[in-house]
């Protein structure tokens, strides 16, 4: 089981991946500035108790952290000591965070930190291959135990030249949802996985985006269908074999 941990709300875009960003999209049908950030109610969501006493979280569950904003975020500095303090605290859970901001990564990191704490991933996200060439380097040299990649939304073909390797722990792959979506060309994510396995490292295709482009021809694939198409593909990767 899995439960969404949005401890605040709002981001700045910074690359190309966020020009059609979902959280802007949503946002935008609410009239709502996505670019004001602002800590959500459910900030102390994994401490939070029951009325008898138990965590509203109970204890296994795997817990996907700022998915509609970023944990690493300028705006959030004040907050994240606190954050980091629950989640040490929940070390019965599991966290993943994503980010694009993977260059911020040491501000307000606790003190016992070490090379990570054993219940936490953080994934970088890189969507092309100037934020490839920018962010891995960045991402391999820190102390993180578990390292995710999202390759999403996947905008070009990766070369990983030599930078992929059993550091990482899986690497996800997905195209662009939304009216606007940018085309996901489906060479793209096989030579990704083709990499992958040469490297023996997890792969996953997640979601095929909106308009997913295979054989030179162009498939519109409505929201509701993007992750099943994608796992009728197929062509995930347990990293067992060659």
């Amino acid at each position: 089981m899995s439960v969404s941990w949005n401890l605040w709300h709002g981001c700045r875009k910074i690359s190309e991946g966020c020009r059609h960003c979902y959280v802007y999209r949503r946002d935008s049908l609410y009239g709502k500035d996505s670019s004001v950030v602002a800590r959500t109610a459910a900030f102390d969501l994994p401490v939070k108790r029951k009325r008898n006493g138990d965590y509203r979280v109970p204890s296994g569950e795997q817990v996907y952290t700022c998915f509609t904003s970023d944990f690493f975020l300028a705006e959030a500095d004040p907050w994240r000591a606190e954050a980091w303090a629950m989640i040490r605290r929940r070390s019965d859970l599991s966290f993943i965070i994503p980010t694009k901001r993977i260059d911020r990564f040491g501000v307000a990191l606790p003190a016992d930190w070490g090379d990570g704490y054993p219940h936490v991933a953080i994934a970088c996200t890189i969507e092309n291959q100037e934020q490839l060439d920018r962010r891995l380097p960045i991402f391999k040299a820190l102390p993180i135990r578990h390292r995710l990649l999202f390759c999403e939304p996947l905008l070009g073909p990766l070369d990983f030249h030599g930078l992929l390797d059993r550091d990482i722990d899986e690497v996800s792959v997905g195209g662009e949802s939304g009216s606007e979506a940018r085309v996901c060309d489906y060479d793209w994510v096989l030579d990704i996985r083709r990499q992958c396995v040469e490297q023996g490292i997890p792969f996953n295709f997640h979601q095929t985006g909106a308009r997913l482009r295979k054989d030179g021809r162009i498939y519109r694939i409505r929201r509701e269908f993007q992750h099943t198409q994608a796992r009728r593909a197929g062509i995930d990767y347990d990293g067992t074999r060659r």
